[in-house]
């Protein structure tokens, strides 16, 4: 019996190459090899649209196409298949999409209840011997019956395999069942929506040495791990907040900072409305890799006019009950702002992202000095990065007093506070630091050592202004009601 299975198993190269060609005339394969040209839109939330042009011949009739080289992440339930004729010389019966990949524990998977068989060979003669073998199991390796024993694992052996299951395959593939009215060469555009194709904008800014102007690059990093790749692609991108019924879990990756120095003559990509979004188009070809991360330039703007703020932000909760001492030595923020408008050498809508900032030292080198995050920001709006906490700017604030003037429950208090904030400024030049009070409930300030202005109804704001090397106080008294 093992020397007729290990003869069958001698001819299976040949049965698996008639196999293949019985497939082969029932099932039309298309590859990458027929493709015209693909689009790929992508969305920010790991959502993108494919447009994939085959020029292809199928018999006229009912055919089976197997569209190979699709993504892995596609949703199927969006694929469109269509011809580009004026006619409808295509109709789409049934669609399947096998993602499930050829591997060996796939195949184990698909082997589980049938029959293989296990070469093993003598270690003294090298003699091979084939056995039959039933397999159990290939949960965490492999259970098999082989005649009236149990195996786990083939020690000294290898599996072999009769067939490849028609439900395998080597690359995530599109079988549809379609009707074709012609016999002669067509186009056809399957367009689908996928995951695992993602993109984030990230930009590099280059401060001068006075920190009154800076250069600005933006990058557009692209990550695709859908399963395929897309050579000589078109490529547009939708900045915006596309609504999507579907939960989107996958996370971006992010890719690596490139210098704004290695970037000279970039172009800017072109940009048009697109709904309530915007779209930009790469104005060539580009290849989108499997499982790879690429930056493309986005836009390349100079002498940005840009300027520095420091910001000390209290909190309400003070304003209700006795705190006394609010902290020694308090972290004042650091601002950087810049107008994004045509008249600063910008001026066009920005995707979210990250911008990372850089100054030269004094010997000449690049530095990295703080990085924060964009929202979608349109054209003539002011943007705003927090870069980190002052090193040599310092706050000390106390309340001074607390009393209760009137009130019994929590919807009548009425509370009286004053406050010092002490300011220190340990750099060789004068400064002004923004202090931004939160106020709750109704107030009035009343009484300040520095003229307030009103914010909002709940916010007011003192600007303060402190020497070189030397110290201001801020001194207020506030009355609040709830």
């Amino acid at each position: 019996m093992y020397n007729r299975f290990f003869t069958g198993l001698a001819l299976l190269p040949l049965l698996l190459f008639a196999t293949h060609a019985i497939a082969d005339s029932a099932e039309k394969i298309s590859t990458l090899a027929d493709q015209k040209e693909v689009a790929v839109t992508i969305y920010n939330e790991n959502l993108a649209l494919v447009k994939d042009k085959r020029t292809l011949t199928l018999p006229k009739g009912e055919n089976t196409l197997a569209f190979r080289e699709v993504s892995g992440r596609m949703r199927p339930e969006t694929a469109l298949l269509q011809s580009n004729s004026q006619q409808e010389d295509i109709v789409v019966i049934e669609q399947n999409f096998d993602f499930d990949l050829l591997t060996p524990q796939k195949l184990l998977e698909k082997y589980v209840g049938r029959t293989i068989g296990i070469v093993k060979t003598h270690p003294t003669t090298g003699e091979e011997t084939v056995e039959e073998a039933a397999v159990l199991s290939s949960n965490n390796g492999v259970v098999l019956r082989v005649g009236d024993r149990i195996e786990t694992g083939v020690s000294g052996g290898r599996l072999i395999f009769p067939d490849v299951p028609d439900n395998l395959r080597d690359k995530p593939t599109l079988v549809m069942q379609l009707v074709s009215k012609t016999d002669r060469p067509q186009d056809l555009e399957l367009s689908y929506l996928t995951g695992g194709l993602g993109w984030q904008a990230d930009y590099v800014a280059e401060l001068n040495s006075d920190e009154s102007k800076l250069n600005l690059l933006g990058w557009v990093t692209l990550t695709n791990t859908s399963g395929t790749s897309y050579n000589n692609a078109r490529l547009q991108l939708v900045a915006g907040d596309v609504h999507q019924v579907q939960p989107i879990f996958e996370k971006r990756t992010r890719g690596e900072v490139v210098d704004v120095m290695y970037a000279a003559q970039a172009p800017k990509m072109a940009q048009e409305s697109l709904f309530e979004y915007h779209l930009y188009t790469l104005d060539r070809p580009t290849n989108i890799l499997e499982n790879q991360t690429k930056q493309v330039a986005l836009l390349q703007a100079e002498n940005i006019s840009s300027s520095k703020e420091y910001l000390l932000k209290g909190q309400d909760y003070y304003y209700r009950s006795k705190t006394g001492s609010l902290g020694s030595k308090i972290k004042v923020a650091v601002y950087l702002s810049y107008e994004n408008s045509k008249a600063e050498n910008l001026g066009m809508p920005l995707p979210k992202g990250i911008v990372r900032v850089y100054k030269q030292d004094n010997s000449g080198s690049v530095q990295f000095v703080g990085e924060d995050r964009i929202d979608h920001t349109p054209e003539n709006e002011t943007i705003r990065l927090k870069l980190g906490n002052a090193f040599d700017i310092t706050a000390d604030k106390k309340q001074t007093d607390f009393k209760k003037l009137a009130g019994s429950s929590a919807y009548n208090y009425i509370y009286e506070s004053s406050y010092r904030i002490e300011l220190k400024n340990g750099k060789d030049e004068d400064i002004a630091v923004r202090v931004v009070e939160p106020m709750p409930g109704d107030w009035d300030i009343l009484s300040e050592s520095l003229p307030h202005k009103k914010i909002s109804s709940s916010e007011t704001e003192w600007l303060v202004r402190v020497p070189a090397k030397g110290s201001s106080e801020l001194l207020y008294r506030v009355k609040v009601k709830f």
